[in-house]
């Protein structure tokens, strides 16, 4: 075996475990607040959204080709890869896409563990990014695609970062003002028991809409790294194999569970009631679907964050807590860059060692980090049974989640 074949190999490997981890990274952006008002159980909930993140990745390419196309520029004006350039790149454009994938990956492990919902898609990106700088320069980004079109990092991935959380807390904070308008003087249990049947819906086309904009980032990823190894020239589609892993890789860490980031989006933002957690999601699923349908590929956590703030602004009296929004906050203007750095220095280790060793040398990196942290998060658990905990200080072993040993709250019937 070659060491460009071993690299594609590990690359589609790596890049299936991103997905994974993008799966149970991002559960919480469609059940957190259907687990929290217990409109859903919580196995049932990650059951139910993993179906439909495998059948969202296959109704759209639109992102995946973003991703494709998007980040580093490996075609000519015409759109066409350029072919002589890959036949004498293909091995670093290959590493460029790996070491890539590693800093994506270690980015969500650790604000998994954290309990932070910071977003995978930044984190694939920034891990692009970074590793493309080390070894092609500033040149080699795609960072505003061709003439005056805004197609590359900035106007596919940086500007819909900083819109889509804003666009998705204004509408449901009018959604949310809407909907206690028009139940005003309906008696909160029924209000509350009418809205748990509706947020079943809106949890399910959010799970949907994940599926048409994260899965599809993998798509792109894998597809690149064919392009660069020379199997693969169609830059317009991506070949069904590569649908099929990824839609069943986020499946699995959807159903997985992420009960962490659940928590807090859950349970940590806003004490959100029914009707809250119905705008919350109709709001998300709104904004995901439509910026899939044009290719953005954004973040359904900033999407899923600002719907839950926007909830917390619509309902009078709410209680917003505001240090954990911070913190949140404060982890996405770091992801692109954390997750660039990781990737430039994994870049940077592989393409100073010779060949096999090289590979081999990132692979360890990843596989070290991941069972250090892994480790880590076994110190303070957290699982469908003690997901919906009373919110609490957190314990220094996980700095953005509950402690486990606090009492269980009298949770409503949940279906």
């Amino acid at each position: 075996m070659t060491v460009e074949l071993l690299l594609l190999v590990l690359v589609v490997a790596t890049a299936i475990a991103f997905d994974f981890t993008n799966g149970f990274h991002d559960t919480g952006n469609a059940m957190a607040t259907s687990i929290a008002t217990g409109a859903l159980k919580p196995k049932t909930a990650v059951t139910l959204s993993a179906i439909l993140n495998l059948i969202g990745a296959f109704l759209s390419v639109e992102v995946a080709l973003t991703v494709t196309n998007a980040v580093v520029k490996i075609q000519d004006k015409t759109g066409a890869p350029k072919s002589e350039y890959l036949a004498n790149h293909g091995h670093m454009l290959l590493m460029i896409v790996f070491c890539g994938l590693v800093g994506g990956i270690v980015w969500n492990l650790l604000t998994w563990l954290l309990g932070l919902p910071s977003s995978s898609s930044h984190a694939l990106f920034g891990g692009l990014v970074g590793s493309t700088l080390v070894a092609l320069g500033a040149g080699g980004v795609n960072w505003m695609g061709d003439g005056h079109k805004l197609d590359g990092v900035v106007g596919k991935v940086v500007l819909p970062a900083f819109a889509s959380p804003a666009v998705a807390a204004l509408v449901a904070t009018c959604g949310t003002w809407l909907v206690y308008k028009i139940t005003e003087g309906v008696a909160e249990r029924y209000k509350e028991s009418g809205f748990r049947w509706g947020q079943i819906g809106t949890a399910s086309l959010v799970s949907l809409a994940h599926g048409t904009n994260d899965a599809q980032k993998t798509m792109g990823v894998i597809t690149l790294a064919l392009i660069a190894y020379g199997t693969w020239t169609d830059t317009t589609s991506i070949p069904w194999w590569v649908k099929v892993a990824c839609a069943v890789a986020i499946a699995l860490g959807t159903y997985i569970g992420g009960w962490r980031i659940i928590r807090t989006l859950g349970k940590g933002l806003v004490e959100i009631s029914s009707p809250q957690g119905m705008a919350a999601e109709a709001s998300s699923a709104a904004v995901i679907l439509t910026s899939s349908h044009l290719g953005f590929a954004l973040s359904t956590t900033h999407v899923a964050t600002g719907s839950i703030l926007g909830t917390g602004l619509g309902k009078r009296g709410a209680e917003v807590r505001w240090g954990v929004a911070l913190r949140m906050v404060l982890a996405w203007f770091i992801t692109l860059p954390s997750a660039a750095l990781v990737g430039a220095l994994c870049y940077l280790v592989g393409d100073n060692l010779p060949g096999y060793l090289g590979v081999a040398a990132v692979f360890t990196i990843l596989l070290v980090t991941a069972g250090w942290i892994y480790a880590r998060s076994r110190k303070a658990p957290v699982s469908a049974h003690n997901v919906n905990d009373e919110w609490e200080a957190a314990p220094a072993a996980a700095p953005a989640v509950g402690s486990t040993t606090a009492t269980t709250e009298s949770a409503p019937a949940a279906l």
